[in-house]
């Protein structure tokens, strides 16, 4: 992490600390480090660990902080409907709010169409090389709390990636983004000249990413 991450990431950690100081109790303490756990063992490859930490450390947290987390939950779900409306340009699209979501997008032939979901909990496994896409552009956007993506990319796809998790990593090939405020934007070389375009828009509060071009 370079001087200026760590920089930001002192800022909004006293800034936090100022805010909701007088939330912090012990149940708080132990609830944050069991959500750094489960990042961590997610950013090593231990997901089902780390997605059970992450679990019981929500738990706690809702638990302790039930007005909080929902304020946070109707904040991040604002945010997804300002930005489902943004990043399609037709009304031709499907828009999905659920508590939990799974995806699994990699096991056989599927329709391809222009999506928008906001989950607390999700996951989804997308192989373009089994897509049917209905359209010439195809938008497909997660957001949410947590969530855990692989994302399959042949290179016969023009592909845009707009993806931004606060706490856990991306992996893009060789290229990983570890710990806090991890950002990634990508435009394929082939994009505008591609017969087929996708476009992924990824925003959550922890989770992980790893995006494989074949």
């Amino acid at each position: 992490m370079d001087r200026n991450r760590w920089i930001a990431v002192g800022l909004i950690s006293l800034g936090i600390i100022m805010l909701f100081g007088r939330w912090f109790g012990f149940f708080t303490i132990v609830a944050l480090l069991l959500v750094f756990a489960g990042v961590l063992q997610i950013r090593h490859g231990h997901v089902k660990k780390g997605y059970i930490l992450l679990g019981v450390g929500a738990v706690l947290l809702l638990l302790e902080h039930l007005m909080l987390i929902i304020g946070i939950s109707l904040i991040s779900l604002g945010i997804f409907y300002g930005k489902s409306k943004r990043a399609h340009t037709t009304t031709k699209y499907i828009q999905k709010q659920n508590f939990m979501s799974n995806f699994d997008w990699d096991r056989a032939p599927w329709v391809m169409r222009s999506l928008s979901v906001w989950h607390v909990l999700g996951e989804a496994d997308v192989d373009l090389s089994l897509a049917l896409p209905e359209e010439r552009q195809t938008v497909l956007m997660f957001h949410g709390m947590l969530g855990d993506i692989d994302l399959m990319i042949p290179d016969y796809y023009g592909v845009e990636i707009e993806a931004s998790i606060l706490f856990g990593s991306i992996h893009m090939d060789d290229r990983k983004e570890t710990g806090i405020l991890n950002r990634v934007r990508y435009k394929s070389p082939n994009y505008e000249t591609s017969e087929y375009k996708v476009k992924f828009i990824v925003s959550y509060l922890g989770g992980d990413l790893n995006i494989r071009m074949t």
